[in-house]
């Protein structure tokens, strides 16, 4: 047997004006003799960690029931949907050791225990984190190592508590000095994925000028393409090419509405909808795990001490000051609405997921996603219980549809430790690991 077909390079891209475009996993992809064995492709395992601030109800976070025989409680009722790729962790505990004269700095040390599980030290220490492990292996194959995003900033005016703000502000770190700074703007995550070359002013001067859509300049590019592929790749690059120009779009109505802002201090492109800017992060991050551009992503829904409101869920209150609801109902009802409208906004991000097609499956079986907290319950700032979701299929490697809950005094860490393995970054111990945890 002869074959003559030759496979499009998983790297390839389209350019043109300095702009280009990675594609998504398509058949045409795949080496020549893989389609008379019917084979699918292998798609790449993907990471993503997804923090929320200042705690939970445990009452209505964590099911009563264990294994496959659990309910969903009020706070995570919006993932019931995703049940078969969900498994809902309790009993972790996030207490490493604190150093000699280490802050108090209850709100900074949740957040960056949660992925490095290293106590904060008063001089900036802390890290490295679990997915910049992972990125070291994984992006390796990418274009982008990591994506860091968030929906406030490190100097969004709420407070800090005892030590450095920075401890609040991001969950990655590249080594134990080194946290990565979490970007707020979609314009510039949108830019750094598919922007023009940054190292190059004349080109980015000259898009500015074309102020063109990202996929106009390539239009001759994606035309070419699309007489080179199947009918099953034409309509899976058709979804994705419509799925990066609605993300331009709203970016640029975004940029246009806060135009019209007077005076706030507000980075160009950030919608005035906290739920629109959540899902446009969510969007992004979807379109960098399709197209390849980044397999581990981190994204904190809200920094520690947080002082968002959320009148359009019927919580006008500070998200911070009510998280010290002193078992006051109503304070406690409140708190709760917040932790189930978190949880609705990474629905969305699976159901997104789960609408991508990849190899035999969708997006959604192909990642690891962490969503959860770096406390338990938020009114003592507990360093015990830590709230814990897996999400996704891990490329075949995590079952879902379960509550897992471990012995008193199991180690958040010992989780790290077992999906690092998993993502093909095996390490023996991650800040104050004894172990591994099965999550098969």
């Amino acid at each position: 047997m002869i074959v003559t077909r030759k496979a499009i390079s998983r790297r390839t891209l389209l350019r043109g004006l300095g702009a280009s475009v990675a594609l998504p996993l398509l058949d045409a992809m795949l080496p020549a003799f893989t389609s008379f064995a019917k084979t699918a492709a292998q798609p790449a395992i993907r990471f993503g960690a997804v923090y929320v601030p200042n705690g939970v109800i445990p009452a209505r976070w964590f099911p009563t029931g264990d294994g496959p025989a659990f309910d969903f409680t009020p706070s995570l009722e919006p993932l019931s949907r995703f049940r078969n790729h969900l498994t809902v962790l309790s009993g972790l505990d996030s207490t490493p050791t604190p150093p000699a004269g280490a802050p108090a700095a209850v709100h900074g040390r949740a957040s960056t225990k949660f992925l490095t599980n290293v106590f904060p030290d008063r001089v900036l220490h802390a890290g490295p984190s679990m997915d910049q492990i992972a990125a070291k292996v994984l992006g390796k194959s990418t274009q982008l190592p990591s994506l860091e995003l968030a929906l406030e900033s490190v100097d969004s005016g709420a407070t800090c508590d005892d030590g450095s703000c920075i401890y609040l502000g991001t969950i990655a770190w590249t080594g134990p000095t080194s946290p990565l700074p979490m970007e707020c703007d979609p314009s510039a995550v949108f830019e750094r994925m598919f922007g023009a070359d940054t190292t190059n002013p004349a080109s980015r001067q000259a898009r500015q000028r074309q102020k063109g859509s990202l996929l106009d300049a390539v239009l001759g590019e994606i035309a070419a393409l699309q007489k080179t592929v199947g009918p099953a790749d034409r309509e899976r690059l058709s979804e994705y090419l419509e799925s990066v120009r609605a993300v331009e779009r709203r970016i640029q109505m975004a940029a246009l509405q806060n135009i019209e802002l007077p005076s706030v201090a507000r980075p160009s492109g950030i919608p005035a909808s906290f739920a629109e800017h959540a899902k446009l992060m969510f969007d992004l991050q979807v379109l960098a795990f399709q197209a390849d551009i980044t397999r581990v992503t981190t994204f904190m829904i809200g920094r520690e001490f947080s002082g968002r409101t959320y009148p359009e869920i019927g919580v006008p209150d500070a998200h911070h000051p009510i998280s010290h609801h002193r078992n006051e109902p109503e304070r406690v009802d409140k708190c709760a609405k917040v932790n189930r409208y978190h949880a609705s906004l990474f629905s969305y991000f699976l159901e997104k997921l789960q609408s991508i097609r990849e190899g035999d499956g969708t997006l959604l079986d192909q990642v690891a996603i962490i969503y959860g907290a770096g406390m338990g319950e938020g009114n003592s700032h507990a360093q015990e219980g830590i709230p814990i979701v897996l999400a996704g299929g891990a490329a075949g490697q995590l079952k879902g549809g379960r509550h897992i809950r471990y012995p008193k005094g199991t180690q958040l860490a010992n989780l790290h430790v077992s999906l690092l393995e998993k993502l093909g970054a095996p390490v023996d111990k991650i800040g104050n690991s004894n172990g591994r945890l099965a999550i098969d």
